[in-house]
């Protein structure tokens, strides 16, 4: 096997096998090879759905030779480190390789330590992640009888930031058909100031949350998890306070601290530990915090944050130019989701096809475009569609599927979550073709 590569491609998940396949079927490169261990490729988008007992886990996984494309080199192994100054990467079997171009996409990593007691609580018991393990989590809303639901999430970046909303959504349906909602308090305690940043979007998700009578509170930051007593500690965010206030909406709904003052969290229990609150669980679903992978983090390509610093129109590292990085792992300032690759790949794409051309980069540019698909209910579903400055940017082609707004509940939407991306995904998006 060579141990050189004109472009040299680090992660065989959504990003990479997509700039892959793309370089090779609509660019005709013909030395591309992708590092990546694992012999499994996940359609993780689904894994809400596993979670809440309507899609097949097995369904979500193919052979990682299945997807990788023909034409290109698999070293089947782990990336450990960078040398950019003489276009290499460092593996932990195979020794060095070297590239002409680069690409950085091996996705994101899980930090446990920064929520001290999550990691020995996940995935045990009732504490449970789609992220993780999703076939825990429908055994665990199964098993459910009643008491506090909590749905919560760290302040890290995460795959998807609507998705632990998402599940809440559809447990609580879950629990209603189960007849255990009476006795169910459903809470979602967050970090962020409002339920999501697209305000139209927001809007239509606010009266989900009115109509499933869900305990909804802002500026939650999770710091710890005692998995023993089944309590989430939660520091208030301290850039909120004013007044002896603190507003619990993003709008006009606060409550002022006195010595008796309590959350209004109805029937569930709450304890205080110094600056700490405590809230009791009977199940907690989160969102494991997470991070740049180790060797990543720890090379000349990452910025303060920790992220691979690209420049956010061309992806394009800022200080190397033969190297470029998308999806999760790079700085990109919008969500980490499937569909924002789906819009980043084909840039990355062009760019490094022209420069190999021309000595120029392409012309193309990203406009920070994602896409959240909001679960509201089994047959249920949101479209949030945006870019950088959380603009609503709704498909024109959505017309197509009689969807006059695609920030309102829709059952065709659902369709489309549970039927048509994933064919889109596997029979499009993995085979280089545009979608």
């Amino acid at each position: 096997m060579s141990t050189h590569h004109q472009i040299l491609i680090i992660g065989g998940g959504t990003a990479g096998i997509m700039v892959a396949a793309q370089l090779i079927e609509q660019k005709k490169a013909k030395d591309v090879a992708i590092i990546e261990p694992s012999d499994t490729h996940y359609y993780q988008p689904a894994w809400t759905l596993v979670g809440a007992g309507t899609y097949d886990y097995d369904k979500t996984a193919r052979p990682m030779a299945s997807v990788m494309p023909k034409k290109a080199t698999w070293i089947k192994d782990r990336a450990t480190g960078f040398d950019p100054e003489n276009n290499t990467v460092h593996t932990a079997k195979q020794g060095d390789f070297t590239y002409d171009y680069l690409v950085v996409a091996p996705g994101l990593a899980y930090d446990f330590s920064l929520v001290p007691g999550l990691g020995d609580a996940i995935d045990k018991g009732v504490v449970c992640s789609n992220y993780t393990d999703p076939k825990h989590t429908w055994e665990v809303i199964k098993d459910f009888k009643g008491g506090t639901a909590l749905f919560t999430q760290p302040t890290t970046p995460i795959k998807c930031g609507g998705a632990p909303q998402k599940i809440m959504y559809l447990a609580e349906s879950y629990f209603r058909k189960s007849g255990v909602r009476p006795k169910t308090d459903v809470v979602f305690a967050t970090s962020g100031t409002v339920i999501f940043g697209v305000k139209q979007v927001a809007k239509t998700l606010m009266k989900v949350v009115d109509r499933k009578d869900i305990n909804l509170r802002f500026y939650h930051k999770l710091v710890a998890v005692d998995g023993e007593k089944q309590i989430a500690w939660y520091e208030m965010g301290k850039d909120i306070t004013a007044g002896g206030c603190v507003v619990m909406s993003g709008e006009d709904d606060s409550q002022c601290l006195d010595e008796s003052f309590q959350y209004n969290y109805k029937d569930v229990e709450v304890s205080q530990d110094g600056d700490r609150y405590g809230i009791h669980y009977d199940m907690l679903h989160t969102a494991p915090p997470s991070v740049a992978p180790q060797f990543v983090r720890e090379s000349p390509l990452v910025n303060e944050a920790g992220w691979v610093d690209v420049d956010p129109k061309t992806m394009q590292h800022k200080k190397y130019p033969n190297i470029f990085s998308l999806g999760d792992v790079s700085s990109l300032p919008t969500a980490k989701t499937g569909a924002a690759i789906r819009k980043q790949a084909p840039i990355v794409v062009d760019n490094i096809d022209t420069l190999i051309k021309t000595k120029h980069k392409g012309n193309k540019s990203y406009n920070g475009y994602s896409s959240c698909p909001l679960v509201t209910d089994y047959g249920k579903m949101v479209l949030a569609e945006f870019d950088y400055n959380n603009n609503f940017t709704p498909d024109p082609k959505l017309k197509n599927l009689l969807i006059k707004d695609s920030s309102k509940e829709h059952w065709r939407l659902w369709m489309l979550k549970k039927y048509g991306l994933p064919y889109l995904y596997w029979n499009k998006m993995m085979k280089g073709k545009d979608v």
